[in-house]
């Protein structure tokens, strides 16, 4: 569908898919927070996990024994990294300010995109949009030692999502290999979502469905196109709209307050963005959808 297109169109496409998944799982989180109250954030991730897995499992219809074993090693280590971002930015956030968790998360995908850079400018991009997500976060200072270990821990659990889905996307278990690694995520979280089953009444079960829907089924299928489209370089690269979504979604959804300096880390997370998809259209890289070592 996408092979005719050029390096840019390709990133440029990556890139929509990447903004809409971040708005649908910021819009999806604003759903799912009225049942933290009464699930908790773990056992509401892992709900949303299943009602998700379920979809996606029905539309892929995965022929588990035509899947080698190197496609399995790719969806476990997917679906692992799933539930880790999860159990550990929770974790994170429960100990550090979110501003922190977020920035220290985003260290992950940021990773990714530098190992794959060339030249002074790709090497310098991420680095930009770090000071962008840091802005936008608004890092405050005396954090907690354990809350940034947990915040590190998300941050390899992103870098490890961000590279197996171009991993996943590469074999030949393609979506029905996202299908089985939602699946997975779905499974090691249950010690936290099955016991929180009772009590969910009809009201937190459709908020959980939409958010399921839009947070998981929808966002993790666009990010799986955006790294098959472009590379997990670029995407990690643009990952970076994710606190930048959220700042925007929390004051536009919930009248939260957007300070100067998250309006220009905002400007900060766009410029390098937009810089990335233009430089990977006149840039020698990986060709689309390979992972990049």
């Amino acid at each position: 569908m996408f092979h005719n297109l050029s390096s840019r169109s390709r990133a440029l496409t990556g890139a929509a898919c990447v903004i809409i998944g971040s708005i649908s799982i910021q819009i999806s989180s604003v759903l799912a927070s009225g049942v933290f109250a009464v699930a908790g954030p773990l056992a509401t991730s892992g709900l949303r996990l299943w009602l998700a897995a379920f979809l996606l499992l029905a539309i892929a219809r995965p022929r588990i024994r035509r899947l080698d074993s190197r496609a399995w090693s790719g969806i476990l280590l997917y679906g692992a990294a799933m539930a880790a971002m999860n159990v550990l930015l929770y974790s994170a956030l429960e100990r550090i300010p979110l501003g922190l968790a977020v920035t220290l998360e985003f260290l992950g995908p940021l990773a990714v995109a530098s190992l794959g850079a060339k030249g002074l400018i790709d090497r310098c991009l991420p680095v930009l949009t770090l000071a962008g997500v840091a802005a936008v976060a608004g890092v405050q200072t005396k954090p907690d030692g354990l809350g940034v270990l947990f915040g590190l821990g998300a941050a390899v659990a992103f870098g490890t999502y961000t590279l197996m889905a171009g991993r996943v996307g590469q074999d030949s278990a393609g979506i029905q290999g996202l299908a089985l690694s939602v699946g997975v995520a779905a499974l090691l979280l249950s010690p936290f979502s099955l016991p929180a089953v009772p009590k969910l009444d009809t009201a937190d079960w459709m908020a959980v469905l939409i958010s399921a829907l839009l947070g998981v089924a929808l966002a993790y299928t666009l990010d799986f196109m955006a790294t098959k489209l472009t590379s997990p370089r670029v995407v990690g690269t643009l990952f970076a709209v994710d606190p930048a979504a959220a700042a925007v979604v929390g004051t536009l959804a919930l009248g939260q307050e957007l300070p100067v300096s998250a309006v220009a880390g905002i400007g900060l997370v766009i410029a390098s963005g937009a810089a990335i998809i233009w430089r990977s259209g006149r840039t020698s890289t990986t060709p689309p959808g390979d992972v990049q070592p």
